[in-house]
C-alpha cells in the first residue's frame, strides 16, 4: 500500500473518530440534566401521590408539569398549597386537542411567602373529555382562579363544579356559538 493511501485511510479514521466523539460530546450535552429543587419537589408529589396519579410531563430549571386526573386535582392542589407552599394560581389557561377528544386545563402555580419557589413556576394540568367538560373548581384552594376559571369556562366551554359563577364576561350575554378558542370555532362570513 502506498503512503498516500495510507494517510487517507489514516485521515478517514480520524474523522470517523472525530465524527463519534462528537456525537458522544453531543449527546451527553443534551441528556436531560434534573434540577435538584425540582426534583425534590416532584419526588414529594410522587411520593404523596404515586406515579398512577401524579404524571410528571417535564422538570426543568424553574419549571415544572405535571398531569392528574380531574378527580384528584382538588387533593393535589391543596397539598401543593399546604405542604410545598404553592400559595398563589398565577393564572389558569387551555388547549384543545380535538384529535384526543380532551381540553387540557393548566393552573400555573407559585409562591410569594417562599422566597425558593417566587421563581419558579408549577403548571398543574388536567385533562377533560371535551364531549362532557367538567371538572372540580380549585377556588376554594387559589381565590386566585375566579376569574381565570370564569375565562377557562367561557372560551373553551370547561364547566367548573362549585365555582359560584359559571357565567359569561367577555362575550355578549346572548352568544349562542361554540366556545371561540375550540379549534373548530370560525367566525361567520369568513
Amino acid at each position: 500500500m502506498s503512503s498516500n493511501q495510507s494517510n487517507t485511510q489514516n485521515g478517514s479514521e480520524q474523522k470517523e473518530k472525530v465524527s463519534e466523539s462528537a456525537q458522544t460530546s453531543l449527546s451527553k450535552k443534551t441528556e436531560t440534566i434534573t434540577p435538584e429543587f425540582e426534583s425534590s419537589i416532584v419526588n414529594q408529589l410522587v411520593t404523596r401521590f404515586t406515579d398512577k396519579v401524579v404524571q410528571v410531563v417535564y422538570v426543568r430549571p424553574g419549571r415544572t408539569k405535571i398531569l392528574v386526573p380531574p378527580n384528584e386535582i382538588v387533593q393535589v392542589a391543596t397539598f401543593l398549597k399546604d405542604t410545598l407552599k404553592f400559595d398563589h394560581a398565577e393564572s389558569v389557561s387551555g388547549t384543545d386537542y380535538p384529535k384526543d377528544n380532551q381540553i387540557e386545563v393548566i393552573y400555573h402555580l407559585s409562591s410569594y411567602s417562599d422566597e425558593k419557589l417566587s421563581s419558579h413556576v408549577l403548571a398543574l394540568s388536567t385533562r377533560v373529555d371535551r364531549n362532557d367538560s367538567r371538572m372540580p373548581t380549585l377556588i376554594d384552594v387559589f381565590k386566585s382562579t375566579e376569574y381565570h376559571e370564569r375565562e377557562t369556562f367561557e372560551m373553551l366551554g370547561v364547566y367548573f363544579e362549585g365555582h359560584p359563577r359559571n357565567e359569561r364576561f367577555l362575550l355578549p350575554e346572548d352568544w349562542a356559538d361554540i366556545p371561540p378558542l375550540r379549534k373548530e370555532f370560525r367566525i361567520k362570513g369568513r
